[in-house]
């Protein structure tokens, strides 16, 4: 979902249930960056990375992105589908970042299959690093991809979190990251 950097930016948090999430949206009402508290600074330079130097508000989401979050963690897995989001990226990270939107929910991926989906299957590595440049964390789902060996992965939110969602959504995976709390 390709788009153009928006006029302005509207940023709002949420309480979950694994933290506080920031949530960006443009003028349109667009997801244009989702991230956590504890990482802000991150996201404020990927905002600023794909969206430019553009004015940046407190204030409200759209009502219908809140309810999405909320009743995604309330159990309505496929709630982030209807989310609408945009962002801008090289046509490398927006092929690998439509690739993560397709992995279904209770399904995983690992970064070669994710690499062969897009057609550049020797890009692995580019294609860990474009989902670590992923502005819309969650809900387009980067913690959906694990290991070739279905082990846990790095994930930008913290492995307590991507282990927290991947339960949630009842995706299998080799769990031999150490057990740390949220």
């Amino acid at each position: 979902m390709h788009a153009k950097p928006p006029e302005r930016l509207t940023i709002d948090r949420l309480e979950t249930p694994i933290g506080v999430a920031v949530l960006a949206t443009d003028e349109a009402g667009y997801l244009r960056a989702f991230d956590w508290a504890d990482f802000e600074h991150r996201q404020t330079t990927l905002m600023t990375r794909y969206n430019g130097e553009v004015p940046v508000s407190e204030g409200a989401a759209p009502k219908a992105t809140r309810e999405a979050i909320t009743a995604y963690f309330d159990g309505e897995l496929h709630a982030l589908e209807a989310i609408p989001w945009r962002t801008c990226g090289t046509a490398f990270q927006l092929a690998c970042w439509r690739a993560l939107w397709d992995i279904p929910v209770g399904e995983t991926a690992s970064y070669g299959q994710q690499a062969e989906r897009i057609g550049k299957p020797k890009a692995v590595r580019a294609v860990g690093l474009a989902n670590g440049a992923n502005p819309i964390g969650l809900v387009v789902p980067c913690h959906r991809v694990i290991g070739a060996n279905g082990s846990l992965t790095g994930y930008g939110g913290g492995l307590p979190r991507k282990r927290w969602l991947l339960r949630h959504e009842g995706a299998a995976f080799r769990d031999d990251a150490p057990a740390l709390d949220l």
